[in-house]
């Protein structure tokens, strides 16, 4: 099992240096592979609210966790400009699930020769993966490094404001042959509500997760802040950096019990 795990957005350079070090330190431990993820714009929010740091600062600041700590790094793209200066500091390259099915994208990011983590859109499903999988290798074939794409699940729309993961879909996009990532923080979201802000339930992101692992998966994806009620995104469904000792600890466990 790798990690993939960081604040949903760039704050500031103290909040990122911190949670990465805790992080890094955690996983250490624990002897798990961690991606450091965090967001420079969270362009797709449900309103006009903070975004986040914007590119140049906060490739700047992802920059500095790569070389401070020896971390692998994994940040957002949502345009296909924004690939290749991305590509520069990241190590894995992700679409947003709202973007899932975008041909430029996907293309754009393959291109860069770096990993592509693809997460799979609300409204599809597992098998409609093939498509994006397809744009990915077929704009990878004259490249000579390794090629490589990423599925993550991310919870399916179940009506409006609501989530909800089908367990055996993970068993569907493992067929594949794609290593798979089990997005166990934005699975508890509840998507758009009124108020125009994200809701969620941080409490059942150990439970998805454990599922998940016994399932059988190669990654888990867990967003955390060391406060994440005051987060400028994701505030709901983060969890708190002082949880995520204990949740890694039983991930280990359960990731025993899950074939690949």
């Amino acid at each position: 099992m790798f990690l993939i795990a960081g604040p949903c957005a760039i704050e500031n350079r103290d909040l990122v240096m911190q949670t990465a070090e805790t992080l890094q330190r955690i996983c250490e431990d624990l002897d798990i592979r961690l991606y450091f993820k965090s967001s420079y714009d969270k362009a797709n929010r449900t309103s006009l609210s903070q975004r986040g740091i914007g590119m140049e600062e906060g490739l700047k600041i992802l920059s500095e966790v790569k070389n401070t700590f020896g971390l692998k790094i994994l940040t957002d793209v949502h345009e296909s400009w924004q690939c290749a200066p991305v590509a520069e500091v990241a190590d894995v390259l992700q679409i947003p699930a709202f973007l899932s099915r975008q041909t430029d994208l996907l293309q754009a990011a393959a291109k860069t020769g770096k990993i592509v983590n693809v997460k799979k859109g609300q409204f599809m499903a597992p098998w409609d993966m093939k498509g994006a999988i397809e744009k990915v290798r077929n704009a990878q074939k004259e490249l000579t490094v390794e090629k490589t794409v990423w599925l993550t699940e991310r919870g399916s729309s179940f009506g409006y404001g609501r989530l909800v993961v089908d367990m055996t879909g993970l068993v569907e996009l493992r067929r594949f042959g794609c290593p798979v990532v089990f997005d166990a923080t934005h699975s508890v979201q509840q998507p758009s509500t009124q108020t125009g802000v994200t809701g969620g339930n941080r409490e059942m992101v150990p439970y998805l997760m454990r599922a998940a692992l016994a399932v059988g998966v190669d990654g888990i994806f867990l967003e955390t802040h060391p406060n994440p009620d005051q987060a400028i995104s994701d505030a709901a469904n983060q969890v708190r950096l002082s949880d995520i000792r204990d949740i890694l600890i039983q991930a280990k466990q359960y990731d025993i019990l899950g074939t690949r």
